[in-house]
């Protein structure tokens, strides 16, 4: 059987002129980076087109460590409603290196349903990454000069700077630092870190910027500190944010790319959703929107992370709203959420997959929750059995949710086809704007108690002294109106990455609030959450090599 690296290696690409052809793109339009790579200009978003599209959010059930297939399921949901003659684009994030060195490898699909070229949008891409973190450290490098500065200080209290610095890979001994060693002409000595790139705000805020002046004006609101007498200072007392943005003038722009089958595909921004607010960028979601009659997209981890993060931050601060959901389940994640070990996934257990659907069951009425019209995709692996399969249909049907079985892996969109004309109907009778959870403009603990007992199922939420620090300071500097991002793990609806299927009457508790001012939220952190991921015993690294003609394996 070929590897993903091996499946993308075989196809012949389209240059990238040809995929722009379909969306009826000048081609005087493109910034072309190489053949099969380029950048779209903003300009080509069109709101009137926008409001004529059919917006398709594709999110799963609480994964297993290796994910359910959200990506592969998009892609190859956009192949299928392409073969049956909706024009249609994938709108996706990119790939972050810390997960593709760490644990999962390539994150741009797999089997027949990836995006192209499967190499360069795993590794640098068009260097997206790379221009969000020298914006990010660049605002750190300002923040310790000022301290240094005596002629033009703001006095900033070194022990109040939250800003910290960003690397894209997971490097667990950067989490705790301490610069400005080595005497007064190097620094001031003070205690810091370094965050991913993927979980910086500038990630979040290139992702919520409308446009460049949107993108300078969030960059000089980000929160840094205060002063020695207590005064709040931000990037733009640094005069900070004009050389930031102008670091970002390419970065802005969404990446044209092509699927398997040679259709567009739209690749722009990556932040984590259990650590960040999970989705591609408003501009590229939009993009797509404008130059297609229907856009796939997808948020990352399970519904209660990714989707309710989509919905309540993005697609308010975006004024959009999804025609149709798809919910990615598979029979493995059933099984461990029914108790089976993920070492024994492989081996059939019906029981265990009858008693993992209820964290199936949960995401589904977090979907009605919001009022929107979701169909269940069946990401089919090739250990799965009928009965097991069959246990999710027939749930699924009890329900009143269509369950469709997603083969994309192995057929790209001819497994698709079923799914592609179920969502299509779903999106072409769908015109209601989704219902919010929350009004922006309640108070804090208002907001968390909302998503926590409505998406969650928590009984309750418990916030540490901390915490109740933490929401005085938020109402004292005028920004309770702001969304909340909450920082939870992955692996469970709670707080608890032990609590599996669908935990009740928990208590979801909140041991810091963080500012992300210019990203727009607020960001309750729960459990042992923390924004520096670390490498596991065998990182996917290992497997990683590239001979002596340039070509590259181990990115499976």
């Amino acid at each position: 059987m070929k590897s993903d690296i091996q499946i993308a290696q075989s196809v012949k690409q389209q240059p990238i002129t040809k995929v722009a052809e379909k969306l009826n793109i000048n081609l005087d339009s493109l910034d072309l980076y190489g053949k099969y790579k380029a950048k779209l200009p903003l300009e080509l978003i069109n709101e009137e087109k926008i409001a004529k599209c059919k917006l398709i959010l594709v999110s799963a059930i609480s994964p297993t460590p290796a994910g359910e297939g959200k990506t592969t399921t998009s892609i190859g949901l956009s192949e299928g409603l392409n073969r049956i003659g909706k024009k249609t684009t994938v709108v996706l994030r990119e790939p972050s290196l810390g997960p593709i060195f760490g644990i999962k490898g390539g994150a741009a699909g797999g089997g027949w349903s990836q995006v192209l070229p499967m190499e360069e949008i795993n590794l640098h891409f068009t260097g997206d990454f790379s221009a969000v973190e020298k914006a990010n450290n660049l605002l750190s490098a300002l923040i310790d000069n000022n301290l240094q500065n005596k002629k033009f200080s703001l006095n900033l209290d070194p022990r109040t700077i939250e800003w910290k610095r960003v690397m894209d890979m997971n490097d667990r001994s950067l989490r705790k630092i301490v610069v400005g060693l080595g005497g007064t002409a190097n620094g001031i000595p003070r205690e810091t870190g370094f965050d991913i790139t993927a979980a910086s705000e500038i990630m979040a805020i290139l992702c919520l910027s409308k446009d460049l002046e949107d993108l300078k004006n969030r960059m000089g609101n980000i929160f840094i500190g205060y002063t020695m007498d207590k005064k709040p200072i931000y990037a733009r007392d640094l005069k900070a944010q004009g050389a930031m943005a102008a670091l970002l003038k390419d970065a802005i722009r969404p990446n044209l790319v092509q699927t398997i089958e040679g259709n567009p595909a739209i690749i722009h921004g990556g932040p984590f959703a259990n650590i960040a607010q999970g989705t591609n960028t408003i501009l590229a979601t939009k993009m797509g929107m404008s130059l297609s009659n229907y856009v796939v997209t997808e948020a990352g981890f399970g519904f209660d992370l990714g989707a309710e993060k989509f919905l309540n931050i993005k697609c308010r601060t975006a004024g959009i709203s999804p025609n149709a959901v798809v919910i990615v389940a598979t029979v493995r994640a059933l099984k461990y959420h029914g108790g089976q070990s993920l070492k024994a996934l492989g081996e059939p257990n019906p029981k265990a997959v009858a008693k993992g659907c209820s964290n199936l069951e949960k995401h589904l009425e977090n979907a009605q929750h919001f009022g929107l019209p979701a169909v269940v995709a069946i990401n089919r692996f090739v250990a799965d059995t009928e009965e097991e399969l069959q246990i999710i249909r027939d749930k699924c049907k009890t329900l009143g949710v269509s369950a469709i079985d997603s083969d994309v892996w192995a057929k790209g969109g001819e497994g698709a086809l079923q799914l592609a004309e179920t969502v299509a109907s779903l999106a072409d009778n769908w015109n209601k704007p989704f219902v919010p959870t929350y009004e922006w403009n309640w108070g804090v603990e208002e907001k968390i108690n909302a998503i926590a007992t409505n998406i969650y199922g928590a009984k309750n939420v418990e916030y540490t002294v901390d915490a109740k620090a933490d929401i005085k300071r938020i109402n004292t500097l005028g920004l309770s109106h702001l969304p909340i991002c909450v920082a939870k793990t992955q692996k469970s609806l709670s707080d608890n990455p032990e609590l599996i299927g669908r935990p009740k009457d928990f208590t979801l508790k909140v041991r810091e609030i963080e500012i992300a001012a210019g990203a727009g939220f607020i960001i309750p952190i729960t459990g042992e959450m923390m924004r520096m991921p670390g490498l596991p015993d065998s990182p996917a690294s290992e497997n990683i090599d590239i001979d002596n003609f340039g070509k590259i394996d181990g990115l499976f």
